[in-house]
């Protein structure tokens, strides 16, 4: 068992979306402070060796990594990836071995709801799809967990939102009606889980220069405002957001439940 940030973690994690961003930075986080990783992703052949390199920085520290490659919001691939961790963790001897679960999947439309020609704005379908992936997909992954009885007291659920939720972007509308669906599934899920002692919270990272911003129209003036804005004078990064959720995967955060918690250097609180 490794070190980090003086914090020493045992078990399992599983990250859906792990190949890149804050998924990527968590896992390799979570590693280091001693955690064996399973990651979802979702990856062409292009994008492969990044997520071998990843493995193998997690086996580097000593540690276990099992990655999945398919739709983390597809009921049969979740099905399929329960199914195995379950073998891998009864063939261990750890049947509660998923200790956190972070849900940080970004894929969505980013289109507007109105526009002068209507096949350019957003249709129910992608509208639909946002939301499942992006927001309701993490309900249905707690529901198994709990119901396998793969995860017990002490565990540990997070999932990505952003100030987006609560503020509009050009094209964003669809994402952020999924980071508000997401932060009241948290609330709901933490009020659920109490008795089961396991806390729940979502993470509110600041404007992050990952692969998901950069597909977001006009992101580069959204990199420049939030520089400018930050009272850091920089963005946050993944590394700044996986340290903050490394210490809540602590056993002693066992009060610490039912947030949107800022991960974002003060950047929320600049008018």
């Amino acid at each position: 068992m490794t070190d980090h940030m003086g914090i020493n973690l045992r078990g399992w994690a599983l990250i859906l979306g792990a190949s890149s961003g804050f998924g990527e930075a968590t896992g390799l986080a979570l590693a280091e402070a001693g955690m064996h990783i399973f990651g979802v992703h979702l990856d062409r052949r292009a994008t492969l060796p990044n997520v071998e390199r990843i493995i193998r920085e997690i086996k580097g520290m000593g540690q276990e990594a099992v990655f999945f490659n398919g739709n983390a919001a597809d009921p049969d691939k979740r099905k399929e990836v329960l199914d195995e961790i379950e073998k891998i963790l009864e063939r261990r001897g750890e049947p509660q071995g998923v200790q956190v679960l972070l849900h940080s999947l970004a894929f969505g439309t980013l289109k507007p709801y109105i526009a002068e020609d209507p096949k350019d704005a957003i249709t129910q379908a992608q509208m639909d799809m946002t939301l499942d992936v992006m927001a309701h997909s993490l309900v249905y992954w707690v529901q198994d967990l709990i119901s396998r009885k793969l995860m017990g007291q002490g565990g540990r659920v997070l999932a990505m939102t952003s100030s987006g939720g609560s503020r509009v972007i050009p094209t964003y509308g669809a994402v952020s009606a999924a980071k508000a669906a997401l932060e009241s599934h948290i609330r709901q899920l933490a009020m659920e889980l109490a008795p089961y002692g396991i806390t729940v919270n979502a993470i509110r990272a600041g404007v992050t220069d990952t692969p998901s911003l950069r597909k977001i129209p006009g992101h580069e003036q959204l990199i420049e405002i939030s520089t400018a804005r930050n009272p850091h004078k920089r963005l946050t990064t993944p590394k700044d957001v996986a340290a903050a959720i490394v210490a809540l995967s602590h056993p002693n955060t066992s009060w610490v439940t039912g947030n949107v918690i800022g991960a974002d250097g003060g950047e929320d609180i600049v008018a």
